[in-house]
């Protein structure tokens, strides 16, 4: 049996128009590194127990994995909308905060300066506008495709998305999201899981209880185990290609 990876709550160094005490959950491999990196980015609910659980996966696959909480400083219900809008601007806070999370992994001993972005919902969303700047791989999760794709993703990194059939919010987004990187020549895995709807690669359901109802019945929201050991396998095959070999 593998040891457990090491989990840290930590708080990241303050990038200029940051988030003042930037907080952070690290999830260090067991045994000896150095190892590649991955930034998780997280859901709209924020840095919840279910996405604690998604960066320690990452680890044991054999990453040093790290989630800043990008509502460091107001929570979900403070700093959600202004994350949106940053999200849809393309500049602000959260991105200093996701760059803030690059350069630190970066920077550690047992980095070996591959280091790629994952992000669920919100947070696939932040990881396919920051396919762009500095990251070696990118794994986008039922996340938001911005306008003008095309002109966004000139010059990004290899990317691996997974999007689910039932998810009325991102209809024909794994469709769209290929073509666009089929056109640009970028390196790209993208499936859609015709059974599945959003949030299906997290192992519990999350959010607000009173909400869950209505995002199962709008999103399909939910886990879906098949489809997400699916969905890990091509993540991790693509993440090793392309940030280095994993365990």
């Amino acid at each position: 049996m593998h040891a457990a990876p090491q989990l840290i709550d930590m708080k990241l160094p303050d990038g200029p128009g940051g988030s003042a005490g930037l907080r952070a959950v690290l999830a260090i491999p067991a045994g000896s590194g150095p190892w590649p990196g991955v930034v998780l980015v997280h859901e709209a609910f924020g840095l919840t127990d279910v996405m604690r659980r998604q960066t320690i996966r990452m680890a044991e696959a054999g990453y040093l994995a790290l989630m800043p909480d990008l509502f460091t400083e107001g929570g979900t219900r403070k700093c959600l909308v202004a994350t949106f809008r940053a999200l849809s601007s393309g500049a602000g806070r959260a991105f200093v905060d996701i760059e803030s999370a690059r350069a630190f992994l970066g920077q550690r001993s047992d980095c070996t300066g591959r280091i790629g972005v994952l992000g669920f919902c919100m947070g696939g969303g932040f990881a396919l506008a920051t396919a762009t700047r500095g990251f070696d791989a990118a794994s986008v999760n039922y996340g938001q495709l911005p306008k003008d794709l095309d002109d966004h993703l000139q010059g990004a990194c290899p990317i691996v998305g997974s999007f689910g059939g039932t998810d009325r919010s991102l209809v024909g987004a794994a469709a769209t999201l290929a073509s666009s990187l089929e056109r640009l020549k970028i390196e790209h895995d993208v499936k859609e899981y015709p059974g599945a709807g959003h949030a299906f690669l997290n192992d519990a359901e999350s959010g607000p209880r009173v909400l869950r109802p209505v995002l199962k019945r709008i999103l399909g929201a939910g886990p879906d185990p098949v489809a997400a050991a699916d969905a890990w396998t091509r993540i991790e095959a693509f993440f090793g290609e392309h940030l280095g070999a994993s365990q």
